[in-house]
């Protein structure tokens, strides 16, 4: 991103963000992107279902905290889409969490009942981005929504049948045999119809991408094809998406637009605090902060938003700033949640 901004619309202007040929591989890039993240939600866990009824209890209460802090956002700066800051605001993202928890070896009854936490605010606030970016088209967008997500959970079904009928182990053997890749075209044909359904249905491909992950993680993915999918993304399209993302920023705005700076810090801080707001509940605070961590929803309500032209002019740098903040919160919830468990262990 840090390529793209240099070389884009706020650097030397090398980069041309509308460019076609550019602009479909980054749409490649983040159907890819979005779907490894899909991918990376623990559906299979079962030590979430123990915990779901609280995880959901603390996405609501989270929810609705953000509701609060993104009217008062919206009120305070005059940038009147307080849809959106909500939404953005109770976003947590699987794709950054789940990492940070794996390297740091974080386990215990903590990170048991994160987990379905951020799965459902995950889940929710994707589905729920095109209706808040575009409240104009609510309906149209709740449309393409529905079909998106029907055709996807028709592909689930037909590749689960595939599944227990031993078809896909067939189709595994013959392909790692002959060299195929036959179960990557497969998935990448899949995803890239889906994504054109999406774009048909004036709906965001990250939809697309991440209903699609969800499906083949509830399913099981083959650790074959998750290395293929893993280098094809964070090898070359990932990284050409957020390229791409960062040539279509103008952060020469944020100094025309002195507000977006605000704005981008307010929605940094709101989401720390209304993920904080669960220790009400029982969550530690650095559990909570690892939660605020977003991603994949404030890059695509900035990708979505410019290409609608719905934003005010800085204000796609302004949400991806509050990205950003919550990324850096996130990363010192999980160095204390590390902490506190190795304290924990330590008692014991």
């Amino acid at each position: 991103m840090l390529a793209g901004i240099a070389l884009g619309r706020t650097g030397v202007h090398y980069l041309h963000s509308d460019n076609a040929t550019f602009a479909f591989l980054a749409d490649i890039g983040f159907a890819l992107v979005m779907f490894v993240a899909g991918t990376h939600v623990p559906v299979r866990d079962p030590a979430i279902r123990p915990a779901l009824k609280s995880g959901i209890v603390r996405a609501v209460v989270v929810a609705v905290i953000a509701g609060i802090l993104g009217t008062a956002i919206a009120y305070a700066t005059g940038v009147h889409h307080a849809p959106l800051f909500a939404v953005l605001i109770a976003s947590s993202s699987a794709a950054l969490i789940l990492p940070i928890v794996d390297s740091l070896g974080l386990k215990g009854g903590g990170v048991v009942g994160l987990l379905p936490q951020i799965a459902i605010a995950d889940t929710l606030c994707i589905v729920a981005l095109p209706l808040a970016i575009d409240p104009k088209h609510a309906l149209r967008a709740a449309g393409g929504a529905a079909a998106v997500i029907g055709a996807a959970a028709v592909v689930f079904l037909a590749l689960r049948a595939a599944e227990k009928a031993g078809a896909r182990k067939k189709v595994h053997d013959v392909s790692e045999e002959r060299r195929f890749a036959a179960e990557l075209r497969i998935q990448l044909v899949i995803l890239f119809a889906l994504a054109a359904l999406a774009k048909s249905t004036h709906v965001s491909i990250m939809l697309a991408g991440f209903a699609f992950g969800l499906g083949v993680a509830a399913i099981g993915e083959p650790r074959r094809l998750s290395r293929q999918l893993f280098a094809l993304t964070e090898g070359f399209l990932g990284p050409l998406f957020f390229v791409w993302l960062g040539a279509e920023l103008n952060l020469r705005e944020l100094g025309a637009h002195p507000k977006m700076i605000g704005l981008g810090v307010a929605l940094g801080a709101a989401a720390a605090l209304a993920h904080v707001v669960p220790r009400l509940l029982g969550q530690a605070i650095p559990y909570g902060l690892l939660a605020a961590a977003q991603l994949g929803v404030p890059v695509a309500a900035a990708t979505v938003g410019s290409q609608l032209n719905v934003l005010q002019p800085g204000e796609a740098s302004a949400l991806m700033l509050g990205a950003l903040i919550s990324i850096a919160v996130a990363v010192a919830g999980g160095s204390m949640a590390s902490k506190l468990s190795s304290s924990t262990e330590a008692t014991a």
